[in-house]
């Protein structure tokens, strides 16, 4: 008896072909990524290595390229919530300003990140480029950070930099980001910080009172019981000259 061959359906044939062709394409694209540039998966593992690529901005010290979120190394931003106090006594979103200025310098760039450790939140560390620009050192010496001591003093010098310049966050008082991030939240009320240690300096309070605006230096008498509200008008002064320029005239005792 002659074997009889049915035909398989069509329906059944192009199905199955176009399966054949999505597992080829995805095969495709999967060698494609694992050996594109700037992505090694067993250096990546192991928090070494290199990434390159396009970078989202997370906030001042943290970006994130190709999926792979990069903590900045030896660096320290306010954080995205965090307010600052302007020598002027303008209250500012310090940790917003220094996302946006981390965003404006990559620009559309890509950002080349050479990786040296992993987090305790497992994000890589590492000292990041924008073109030329090492974006760690750039953001310390612009004051949109401030060096991370507890882990790194490559960034020390440029943080005596911008602190001398006034730049950034130095220009007014703010709360040192690890201080901020454990309750100690007082600049903005006008408190002492670890911050006044560096700016000795500014230490004239600008006092607003039934007497007008008066200011007190250290070792006068009133001078400790004064405290400063921003919300009141009241700052700090650098120098005696600087609080006469802004209308503040010299408590008698």
């Amino acid at each position: 008896m002659a074997q009889v061959i049915i035909p398989q359906p069509r329906r059944r044939r192009t199905i199955r072909a176009a399966a054949e062709w999505a597992a080829v394409i995805c095969a495709a694209l999967l060698v494609l990524w694992l050996f594109s540039p700037g992505l090694d998966l067993a250096a990546l593992s192991a928090g070494r290595g290199e990434i390159a690529g396009r970078a989202s901005v997370l906030d001042g010290d943290t970006i994130e390229i190709r999926g792979e979120r990069v903590r900045l190394h030896g660096v320290d931003a306010p954080e995205s919530s965090q307010a600052c106090q302007r020598g002027s006594g303008e209250v500012y979103r310090c940790g917003q300003a220094a996302a946006l200025a981390l965003a404006d310098r990559i620009g559309g760039r890509s950002v080349r990140c050479d990786l040296l450790d992993r987090d305790r939140y497992g994000r890589h560390v590492g000292r990041c480029f924008a073109g030329p620009t090492d974006l760690n050192a750039w953001m310390v010496r612009q004051g949109h950070a401030v060096a991370y001591r507890r882990y790194a003093l490559d960034y020390v010098a440029m943080e005596t930099e911008a602190r001398a310049e006034h730049s950034g966050v130095w220009e007014g008082y703010f709360d040192l980001p690890w201080d901020w991030r454990n309750g100690d939240r007082r600049a903005v009320a006008g408190g002492r910080t670890a911050v006044w240690a560096a700016r000795a300096d500014c230490a004239i309070k600008g006092n607003v009172g039934g007497s007008g605006r008066i200011y007190h230096l250290p070792g006068q008498r009133f001078y400790d019981r004064t405290t400063i509200d921003p919300a009141k008008g009241e700052r700090w002064f650098c120098s005696e000259e600087e609080a006469r320029a802004a209308g503040w005239r010299r408590a008698l005792r």
